[in-house]
């Protein structure tokens, strides 16, 4: 089961990657998302004139498999190497899910079942009791009994969206959902430590579970001084590619739960790394999957199958005006339901891609 082409469908925004080998088995991944153009550009580029030709019969050396690639290109380690992987990788479980007639979630163990979600918004362009409004709406709608929102300004070097609204927004929304949810929030790179500190002590006033990303995330220490001072759960690790630099993060226990993007980062198999040493490290993983790509699809089926998941997985909440190209890229969209989604159970990913959709997008192709 060699492969004999590599093809990706993209658009600025998502690239599909199509996989297909000497016997006609055929699998669909992802490349990560924004400006998944140059991502796909990446992978005709540099991954696929070291993947062609190469016998993935065997998943268990897929490993060996993305590590010669990315050894071939020692010179390039950067985040659109490991996003253009990533799209080979996912594409190539699909692959082997379709020829087992299994889900992803069975290959790695797991049982496709419904899993908690919590809904997640992109919004800062909103006031705080909008937010509430909504959220209160989501609730009634999906059952959703956790949500996670956004304070300060992205990389906004202490400043807030506009004064005041990090101190508005926590307890206005705790106010009107109640002590019965979770509660979540984003800072992305926002805050200095001692800024970052002081709005973690209102969360935690406010009995809020999750605050990811507070400092600049590539400032391993200021994270790690908010995790030593605060009592809530500090997140982060989305923006990270580099495996050594991932251990390093968790055996220096930067954060407390770490958020690999299966995208951003390479893949599943890549993914399954970061998996084991936070597991060795008695930490849990709760991925970044912040829009309805296959990228939730992705982690939904690996959340099912770890044993160190965190209690949700990450899912867009209704935001056509925020992401409106994540619709329409494949079948059966997700939909929460009592504050839980589906893991897909049929083969592979367990959706079929939009015919449309690809007719829309730009086709390349690499073959042996």
């Amino acid at each position: 089961m060699k492969i004999k082409s590599i093809e990706t469908f993209s658009t600025k925004e998502v690239g599909l990657v199509r996989v297909t080998t000497d016997d006609s088995a055929q699998g669909w991944g992802q490349v990560s998302t924004y400006h998944a153009d140059i991502s796909s550009t990446v992978l005709h580029r540099q991954v696929a004139p070291h993947a062609l030709g190469k016998d993935i019969s065997d998943l268990n050396q897929l490993g060996d498999l993305l590590d010669f690639i990315y050894e071939k290109e020692h010179k390039f380690p950067g985040s659109y190497m490991c996003r253009a992987l990533g799209g080979l990788d996912t594409a190539i479980w699909d692959l082997h899910g379709k020829v087992q007639q299994k889900s992803v979630c069975e290959l790695l163990g797991g049982t496709p079942r419904p899993f908690r979600v919590y809904a997640s918004s992109m919004k800062r362009d909103i006031t705080p009791q909008q937010e509430a409004e909504r959220f209160l709406r989501l609730r009634e709608k999906h059952g959703y009994d956790a949500f996670k929102f956004r304070v300060g300004a992205e990389c906004g070097r202490n400043q807030d969206e506009w004064p005041g609204r990090t101190e508005e927004i926590i307890p206005t929304i705790r106010e009107a959902l109640g002590d019965e949810v979770d509660l979540l929030v984003d800072a992305n790179s926002c805050f200095l430590p001692d800024r970052a500190i002081e709005v973690g002590k209102l969360l935690e006033d406010n009995n809020i579970c999750h605050f990811e990303e507070p400092c600049p995330y590539w400032e391993l220490d200021m994270t790690r001084q908010v995790t030593q001072a605060l009592s809530l759960d500090i997140t982060g690790g989305e923006q990270d590619n580099n495996l050594s630099l991932w251990k390093q993060m968790i055996d220096s226990q930067v954060t407390d739960v770490f958020q690999p993007d299966i995208c951003y980062l390479g893949g599943i198999e890549r993914t399954l790394r970061v998996v084991k040493m936070a597991q060795d490290a008695g930490r849990l993983i709760t991925p970044h999957a912040a829009n309805m790509s296959l990228v939730t699809i992705f982690t939904l089926h690996l959340m099912g199958a770890i044993k160190n998941a965190g209690p949700y997985v990450e899912f867009a909440i209704e935001e056509e005006d925020y992401y409106p190209w994540q619709y329409g890229i494949y079948s059966d969209f997700p939909v929460a339901k009592d504050g839980k989604v589906q893991i897909p159970e049929d083969p592979g990913w367990g959706v079929e891609i939009s015919d449309e959709w690809l007719g829309n997008a730009n086709h390349q192709v690499s073959q042996k």
